[in-house]
C-alpha cells in the first residue's frame, strides 16, 4: 500500500487517530543511533512524502492535538473529582501512608503537598503551623511529598530524609526543623537535625538511602501529577483546593465553610 492510499484511508478517521499513526511514521523515519549503527537507512523518498503530508495539512494536526488536550483534560477532571469525593467518604484511605497529626477523627483533613526546598512552602508552614496549633482538636493534618527536583537539588534528598524520620516516630518534628532551616540544607544538617532529635543514626541513615524511601515517595509525586498538580505549596482540605504561601485568614474562612 503506498502512501497516497494510507492518507485516503486516514483523513476517514478521527483527527486523534491520525496523530498517533503519524506520530509512529515520524519515529519510524527518525532513525535511531541503533538503526544507523546497524546501517539501516530510511529512504529519503519517504520520508519527504511523509513530511509532505504534514505541510499540506497543518489542521489535520492542530485537530489532533485539540482532541488529545481535551481527552487529557477530562481525564484530569475525573481523576481529580474521584479523589476529592473519597477525600470526604473515606478520608482514612486518602491520606494512606502518609504521616498525620492531629484530630484522630478524621472527619476534616487538611492534605498538603509539598517540597522542603520551596520558599512558598516554607511561608506555607508557618501558616499552617499556626492554623494546626488553633484547631488540631478538629483537623487532620496529612503530608504528601512532592519535591520538584528539576529546581530545587535538595528537595528530594530531604523528603528521603523526612521518610526516614517518620521511621522513628519523628517526621513532624523532622519536617519543621526542615522547614525552619531551609537555607541549610544538605548532608551536615540532614545528620545535625537526626542527631537533635536523638534518632537512631544508622537506621536513619539506611532508610534515607533505601529502595522503600524512593518508592514511598514516588507514590506521593505519581498522585500530585495524577490531580494536575504543577507547583506547591498544594493543599486540599476536605475537597477544596488552595495553593501557594497561603494566609490564616483564606484557612480559617476555608475551614468555617467546611464546618457549617
Amino acid at each position: 500500500m503506498n502512501l497516497s492510499t494510507i492518507w485516503r484511508k486516514l483523513r476517514s478517521q478521527q483527527a486523534f487517530c491520525f496523530a498517533a499513526l503519524l506520530a509512529g511514521c515520524l519515529v519510524f523515519i527518525g532513525c535511531s543511533p541503533a538503526q544507523s549503527a546497524a546501517g539501516n537507512s530510511v529512504d529519503p523518498k519517504l520520508k519527504e512524502q511523509v513530511l509532505q503530508i504534514i505541510r499540506e495539512n497543518p489542521q489535520v494536526i492542530l485537530d489532533s492535538v485539540q482532541a488529545y488536550q481535551q481527552q487529557q483534560q477530562q481525564s484530569l477532571k475525573a481523576a481529580q473529582e474521584s479523589f476529592l469525593q473519597e477525600m470526604k467518604t473515606n478520608p482514612k484511605s486518602a491520606i494512606g501512608d502518609a504521616p498525620s497529626t492531629g484530630s484522630a477523627s478524621q472527619q476534616i483533613v487538611l492534605l498538603e503537598f509539598s517540597d522542603f526546598q520551596c520558599p512558598f512552602c516554607a511561608r506555607a508552614h508557618d501558616t499552617v503551623k499556626q492554623f494546626m496549633a488553633k484547631h488540631q482538636d478538629k483537623v487532620t493534618l496529612a503530608y504528601k511529598h512532592f519535591p520538584l527536583t528539576s529546581i530545587h537539588p535538595q528537595a528530594l534528598p530531604a523528603a528521603k530524609a523526612a521518610w526516614a524520620a517518620q521511621q522513628q516516630g519523628k517526621f513532624w518534628e523532622y519536617y519543621s526543623a526542615l522547614f525552619e532551616g531551609q537555607k541549610e540544607l544538605g548532608e551536615p544538617f540532614y545528620a545535625s537535625i537526626a542527631q537533635k532529635l536523638n534518632l537512631k543514626l544508622d537506621k536513619f541513615n539506611t532508610d534515607r538511602n533505601s529502595p522503600a524511601a524512593e518508592a514511598a515517595i514516588a507514590k506521593d509525586v505519581q498522585l500530585a501529577q495524577q490531580l494536575g498538580i504543577q507547583g506547591t505549596p498544594f493543599f486540599i482540605m476536605n475537597g477544596q483546593t488552595f495553593s501557594g504561601a497561603v494566609e490564616l485568614s483564606e484557612m480559617e474562612s476555608i475551614l468555617a465553610s467546611i464546618s457549617k
